[in-house]
């Protein structure tokens, strides 16, 4: 170690094991280190970093007490709080899958597995605190998004042989400012110049951004299903497929990659919520109910827990309920109040009397105790809604529509939709899902609970046209439900045996096809299925 850089550096540690903490002391002290600061809970270090500027961050990854490490790195990078020049080095006894596969996500500088040597530390923090020195002007101005300049000085820094063991950083580096500047076609050109010298697979996510962004996503998807079998690059791939996925509007697909990716890596609070956008637009209403469970799980003791994550699986669940078969309404209900009683006891401070409400609303309401859950509504505040966050402002529009209060429940929609368009950085993916929310609540005027039970009726009064109109409308909003697929494909055989030819939409048909074939059915369900199948496959001859 180079005991001028050492005396130089500003060391935070963040560990809660006393022994962990004297042998670590110990260590760098022998390689000169002298200006350590020691925490033993998360706070402390958020503390900690928000009043002083480190040079080096040595983390437990494991902390018992508390959120640990992996949050801690997530929340500080996410909201700007660890400069580039700042060093981030994980330490942890365990090395499982898990563990390993977070390390490839979150990319800190370096990860050390205990037990290690003087040694070994000496060798890993000379390595990294060498290469944060070294570009230490390219850091800067990237961290004050400064991108022209720190890409004229990546250019400066490569025309520098001395420095040759940090080109692939530095090159990795100036593709990333090539893409922050907007010059796609020029980060295009560069991945693939580098990519004739070797295939990096940094290089390589790289040139899948740069197509996304130059609309070239028929190169993209070949390049980044390739990536997808990967180990190293899996995760990004994933996330790549995602994001192409919804830039052409294929949400179905797009949910599978992102749960693909939650399955590799179940810890990613972000994923997680990105599933349960994509399952409100695909009214996929039990993967929404299971990503929710999952946000509680995961944020639980981390900066990430808090009253609203346990409120929308609340929500979610009533959702879910709203829109499936009778039987397994009651246990939804359960298990929506079960987190209600978790938030109380997690929060018990929490000022969420207005939030509530609108919950036990829409639990009564499932209960079909419609009058109590207006007088319920009659009791809300009014005066709060300005303030409400997008949730639970979605939660009253669905109790309003619900109990025929048609036009409060589009204002506030509307409310919502104009705040996200009023913010360019607010989530593009949930501002389509409220317009389509808005479009479907303003066409269809029954509630879930009415629409197949409407349908029904039609249908044994022989009123075909009528039921396939409002089977229709059940599946636009209910295409998961199995029940209201073969319904619709029952109504849509009866129509074209009148007939001689069904005047739906083949593309409506293969849904119901393809919700039916992806479901498992009972023993009633599938002799009914085969009759419908029989019935139009006849018809089509």
């Amino acid at each position: 170690m180079n005991s001028q850089l050492a005396k130089n550096t500003k060391v935070l540690i963040v560990d809660d094991q006393a022994l962990a903490k004297g042998y670590m002391k110990y260590s760098l002290e022998e390689l000169g280190f002298g200006d350590i600061t020691y925490v033993d809970k998360i706070n402390l270090a958020l503390t900690t970093i928000r009043s002083q500027r480190f040079d080096l961050i040595i983390c437990s990854y494991n902390l018992k007490r508390e959120q640990d490490g992996y949050y801690f790195y997530d929340e500080i990078k996410t909201n700007g709080e660890l400069p580039l020049s700042t060093a981030f080095v994980f330490i942890s006894a365990d090395t499982n899958s898990d563990l390993v596969q977070s390390i490839i996500e979150l990319q800190p500088d370096d990860f050390l597995a205990k037990p290690f040597t003087v040694k070994d530390l000496d060798r890993r923090l000379s390595r990294v605190l060498a290469r944060k020195k070294a570009l230490a002007d390219v850091y800067l101005c990237i961290d004050k998004q400064q991108y022209d300049r720190a890409l004229s000085e990546v250019e400066l820094f490569l025309g520098k042989p001395k420095e040759s063991e940090f080109f692939p950083l530095a090159l990795k580096i100036k593709g990333e400012m090539l893409t922050a500047c907007g010059n796609f076609q020029q980060a295009k050109d560069f991945y693939l110049a580098i990519l004739k010298v070797q295939t990096f697979t940094w290089a390589q996510l790289g040139l899948v951004n740069s197509y996304l962004h130059l609309n070239e996503d028929e190169l993209a998807e070949k390049l980044v299903l390739r990536l997808a079998f990967k180990p190293d690059s899996q995760l990004a791939a994933y996330d790549l497929l995602t994001a192409l996925q919804i830039k052409q509007n294929d949400f179905d697909t797009a949910l599978e990659c992102v749960m693909m990716a939650t399955e590799i890596s179940p810890r990613s609070i972000r994923r997680h919520k990105t599933a349960m956008d994509l399952s409100r637009i695909t009214h996929d209403y039990e993967t929404q109910f299971e990503a929710a469970k999952k946000i509680v799980r995961f944020a639980k003791n981390s900066i990430h827990d808090k009253p609203e994550n346990y409120l929308n699986v609340a929500r979610s669940g009533i959702d879910y309920a709203m829109t499936t078969d009778a039987s397994d309404t009651e246990k939804l209900i359960k298990q929506a109040k079960e987190y209600v009683r978790q938030l109380k006891q997690a929060f018990p401070k929490a000022e969420l009397q207005e939030q509530m409400k609108v919950v036990n609303a829409r639990l009564l309401y499932l209960q079909d105790e419609k009058d109590n859950a207006l007088a319920l509504l009659d009791k809300l505040d009014e005066d709060s809604w300005e303030t409400e966050g997008v949730d639970a402002l979605l939660d009253k529009a669905k109790i309003f529509h619900d109990l025929g209060l048609f036009e409060r429940s589009q204002a506030i929609l509307e409310q919502i939709e104009d705040r996200y368009i009023d913010n360019p950085d607010q989530n593009k993916i949930f501002l389509h899902y409220i317009k389509q929310e808005k479009h479907e609540k303003s066409t269809i005027k029954l509630n879930s609970k009415e629409l197949n039970n409407t349908a029904v009726s039609y249908f044994q009064k022989g009123q075909i046209d009528n039921a396939m109109e409002v089977f229709t409308q059940a599946f636009t909003i209910m295409p998961k439900n199995v029940s209201i697929a073969l319904n619709l494909m029952q109504a849509i055989s009866t129509k074209a045996i009148e007939s001689g030819v069904s005047n739906v939409p083949d593309s409506m048909l293969k849904k119901c096809i393809n919700t039916v074939e992806n479901s498992t059915l009972s023993e009633a369900q599938q002799e009914r299925y085969h009759k419908i199948r029989t019935t139009l496959d006849d018809l089509s001859h």
